[in-house]
């Protein structure tokens, strides 16, 4: 089978798979959101943590919790990384430096898992898997508790409330995360994954020469990697290495399980509403980014013009597995970037300009298509209040999404929310640029060099966690920078999406006229999708233009 035909057929069979779950699992996660009863073990994790899940909260309350749990998170998760050479399953590691535990527990609790280390070699198998792992879980799960909240603000009427922090993330992870991850990780382990508790082994390589092999409990720390678009890989290159990522079937596997749950959250939405048509235009949209990038990352990486060695492979090879090749590769690029998850099985530093420059844009689109879990749809559905009050102001009146009034205090915490990425990323990209010691630390000079430190904190502020892998970020000042980053870029936007929340929840909904704007129509599709290209793309442009755009003009 050729490689066109092959890339075609994974493409093909990936939408199929999306298409089949998205229905069920949509469903199925509205009722984990809105179902009355707790199952027996959800009542003794609220009995232990003296949790009344049936007593909802207000959206700072919500908000309280939520900061509370990821503070406490932070301060577990550094606290193992200081003192990982005193616990059992340590492998002889050494303690890991203060600045890379802040920059570690701060990534991993905001669902980011960038890695500014070499996780066999720097981390024991028990902070592997009771410290980031769990963190796999629970980061996930917060992204969906929050954009709960923003549903439910949608639905309720003249109530404060809005949920209850503890019941919900309790549900998420015990009746969606964990199950999928069981199963999958067993599919895994079964496709060619390891799964043990080894140390270094030394084997004989078919040279003749000795070689130390790390093993460890890799398959169910790859699944929620990939389910919960977290991304932090258990070696140091990530689902590149064939311990993680074993063959192109595993590839395609994670692919799908990284896409999975942004896609059917839709379905959750629309079900959640009472409206599945709304669900079926955000999915549209998000769909219709996703093919794009698909198409314009793979077309620059088969058709480039460049005259490196990587290049006589009938494309750009270089930095990508030769069991992957140029398709899933890109794919596999494509979709980690436009989620929050991070996972790479090649490295984008390689990538032709055209190719990396667009898994930047991905990123710098606020990673909604489909995104985070969680983190995905209510970064579009606040894309989409945008486009509403754009609609309303083009017609002359006040303009209402699915029954609310969008007045001057949600358009403020919609803007605030659209304007915090960006300034993180352009601000943090501007100071390490302006010192001679940060640039230093870029292993390229000109515009794609700026492009390493460009793409360092888009990924960081977006809470994507990849790399363009040509920077050396490992030191104290790009370990704090990038840390804060990570920490600003997931708490605030959250903050402003909450009292959106509430603040929609307060209202008295409107009844439905002839002069609404209808939200399930393909004019609302177009219409949405471009505000985003405009109203959040464009905002990078001139960032863009000195890095991947002048190096391709170049």
């Amino acid at each position: 089978m050729n490689a066109t035909l092959a890339g075609w057929l994974q493409i093909i069979a990936l939408v199929g798979a999306l298409a089949l779950t998205f229905r069920p699992l949509g469903d199925y996660m509205a009722h984990v959101l809105t179902s009355p009863r707790h199952w027996r073990a959800e009542r003794v994790v609220y009995l232990v943590g003296g949790v009344r899940a049936d007593a909802e909260q207000t959206w700072p309350g919500y908000l309280r919790s939520v900061l509370a749990f990821s503070v406490v998170s932070v301060l577990f998760l550094y606290g193992f990384l200081r003192l990982q050479n005193y616990l059992l399953l340590s492998l002889g590691t050494k303690p890991v430096t203060p600045d890379l535990s802040f920059n570690t527990a701060a990534s991993f609790v905001t669902n980011t898992n960038w890695q500014a280390y070499s996780g066999e070699s720097a981390l024991g198998h028990l902070v592997q898997m009771a410290g980031l792992t769990v963190q796999n879980f629970v980061s996930a799960a917060v992204g969906i508790t929050v954009v709960a909240t923003l549903i439910r603000g949608f639905t309720r009427k003249k109530t404060d409330r809005v949920g209850n922090f503890w019941q919900d993330l309790t549900r998420v992870v015990l009746r969606v995360l964990l199950p999928i991850s069981l199963v999958m990780a067993v599919v895994l382990v079964a496709a060619g994954s390891i799964e043990n508790f080894h140390g270094f082994e030394s084997i004989t390589t078919i040279a003749g020469q000795h070689q130390s092999v790390p093993g460890g409990p890799v398959a169910s720390q790859e699944v929620i990697k990939e389910l919960g678009t977290n991304g932090g890989g258990f070696y140091n290159a990530n689902s590149a290495h064939p311990f993680e990522n074993p063959n192109p079937f595993t590839n395609w596997l994670e692919i799908y399980l990284l896409l999975v749950i942004g896609f059917a959250l839709p379905r959750t939405f629309g079900k959640m509403v009472g409206d599945n048509r709304q669900g079926y235009a955000i999915v549209a949209v998000m769909a219709l980014i996703w093919a794009a990038s698909v198409a314009i990352v793979t077309a620059n990486e088969l058709h480039s013009v460049s005259s490196s060695a990587g290049h006589a492979a009938d494309g750009m090879m270089e930095g990508k597995e030769q069991r992957f090749g140029i398709w899933a590769s890109a794919l596999f690029a494509v979709s980690t970037t436009l989620t929050s998850c991070g996972a790479v099985n090649s490295f984008h530093d390689s990538y032709t300009p055209g190719g990396g420059g667009l898994t930047i844009f991905n990123m710098m689109l606020g990673e909604i298509a489909p995104g985070g879990t969680g983190s995905g749809l209510y970064g579009i559905l606040i894309l989409a209040v945008v486009a509403v009050f754009i609609a309303g102001l083009m017609v002359g009146r006040t303009p209402e999404y699915l029954g609310k009034k969008l007045r001057g205090r949600e358009m403020k915490y919609a803007s605030l929310y659209i304007l915090t990425t960006p300034a993180i990323v352009l601000a943090g990209t501007g100071v390490a640029m302006a010192l001679p010691g940060e640039r230093a630390a870029m292993l390229n000079h000109g515009p794609h060099g700026f492009s390493e430190v460009l793409y360092a904190f888009t990924s960081a502020a977006n809470n994507n966690g990849s790399a363009f892998a040509g920077l050396s970020a490992n030191t104290v000042w790009y370990n704090t920078a990038l840390g804060l980053a990570m920490l600003l870029g997931r708490f605030l936007p959250m903050v402003f999406v909450l009292a959106l929340a509430g603040s929609l929840a307060q209202q008295q909904p409107v009844p439905i006229t002839a002069g609404t704007l209808p939200t399930h129509r393909p004019q609302f599709v177009g219409l949405l999708s471009a505000v985003i290209l405009i109203v959040v793309g464009l905002t990078y442009l001139p960032a863009l233009a000195l890095g991947p755009l002048a190096e391709g003009l170049h």
